[in-house]
């Protein structure tokens, strides 16, 4: 019987699709940006949805994930870890963000409610509220129309601005800017008329 040699074939190299996604994202590919996001998108609205409770909420920290992913996409070592990983990094760091900011929010209408509560109701005091709605009225009227629709569909309709984003048909960061500039334009003119 003769020995046969066998020649040993070369490994074929396999690309794990994961990596080079990952590469393509670094890179700057916004093709890449938008097939992460199909990617992993799931998993960060879920880790998000489990820990705030609140799906509009959770969009929202998700849509701040992978903006923040984007913009920070240079600071990523793929020798450190993969990039859900990551990703899951950042959520957990804006799921923190949230939580905290929602715990302020809480705390700022305990207090006021608090403050109303132990205020004795007078006359003077319905007349100023009256005099401070009539003021406030008359400046949302010279507000741009995007701005005062925001704010009007915020106050009025006691809308989240995820809700005014598909009421609108605008992009959420498009409502957060109008609503913020908005207000500070808004303060602005009131604090004018106070002085």
């Amino acid at each position: 019987m003769t020995a046969v040699a066998m020649t040993e074939t070369p490994p074929v190299p396999t690309t794990d699709p994961d990596s080079a996604l990952a590469l393509r994202f670094v890179a700057g590919d916004e093709g890449g940006l938008e097939a992460v996001y199909r990617r992993w998108s799931p998993l960060v609205l879920s880790l998000a949805r489990n820990s705030l409770g609140d799906g509009a909420e959770a969009e929202d920290v998700a849509q701040t994930v992978f903006l923040a992913a984007w913009h920070g996409r240079h600071g990523y070592r793929p020798d450190r870890g993969p990039l859900p990983a990551w990703l899951v990094g950042i959520a957990r760091r804006k799921i923190a963000d949230a939580l905290s900011a929602r715990t302020r929010r809480t705390d700022v209408a305990a207090a006021a409610a608090a403050r109303e509560s132990t205020r004795p109701p007078d006359a003077s005091n319905a007349h100023d509220a009256v005099l401070n709605r009539v003021d406030v009225t008359r400046e949302l009227r010279r507000l741009p129309e995007a701005q005062r629709r925001v704010l009007c569909l915020a106050f009025y309709g006691d809308l989240t601005q995820t809700q005014i984003a598909h009421v609108t048909g605008w992009p959420l960061g498009t409502v957060k800017s109008h609503a913020r500039r908005g207000l500070l334009r808004l303060g602005r003119c009131l604090d004018g008329e106070v002085a």
